[in-house]
């Protein structure tokens, strides 16, 4: 139970560094959100809890397959709040279209031989 609460508080402690860097600088903090650090804990993690090189490989290789649909988001939500859509309607919509496109990625994925 101690080893969960570790690393919820780590996880949360990213969002909020994150968050409150934006706050201040949104370049910034977009840097940071952009850094794979919850990848790379949950890899740790895994890891550590594991220790099975066959299934961090999967994990690795199938968390950059996940990525690339949902890069689509961040380009939706500003091209939607620049043309006056309100916050949350273009968080919605950015949303949506990364679960389509992950249900397409899951689709796609294995008849190109990813394994997802």
């Amino acid at each position: 139970m101690y080893y969960l609460l570790v690393k919820a508080v780590a996880s949360a402690i990213i969002i909020v560094i994150v968050s409150e860097t934006a706050r201040r600088n949104p370049g910034t903090g977009a840097l940071i959100a952009s850094l794979p650090l919850i990848s790379v804990l949950g890899m740790i993690w895994l890891w550590r809890d594991t220790q099975d090189v066959a299934r961090l490989a999967e994990h690795s290789a199938a968390t950059f397959w996940y990525v690339l649909p949902s890069l689509t988001m961040f380009l939706v939500i500003p091209a939607l709040l620049k043309r006056g859509v309100g916050f949350w309607p273009a968080l919605l919509a950015g949303c949506v279209l990364t679960m389509a496109l992950y249900a397409s990625m899951v689709w796609a994925g294995p008849k190109f031989g990813l394994k997802l």
